[in-house]
């Protein structure tokens, strides 16, 4: 008999990325929120691929 084997689920793992994140995520959302009222695509590019780095980044250590 083997030892059951500590599933995580997707939700955990993206949850441990957004808390480890929170530098990346509230730039973007001042960018987003500076100008709201005329959001277009690529108006928060650099800030939004920086998220996504660390977000990235932060499920692969997981």
């Amino acid at each position: 008999m083997q030892p059951q084997k500590a599933t995580v689920r997707p939700i955990q793992k993206f949850a441990s990325a957004v808390s480890k994140c929170s530098a990346e995520s509230a730039a973007y959302g001042k960018c987003i929120l500076a100008d709201y009222n005329s959001v277009h695509k690529d108006l928060c590019a650099k800030e939004f691929m920086r998220l996504k780095d660390c977000y990235l980044l932060a499920v692969k250590k997981a």
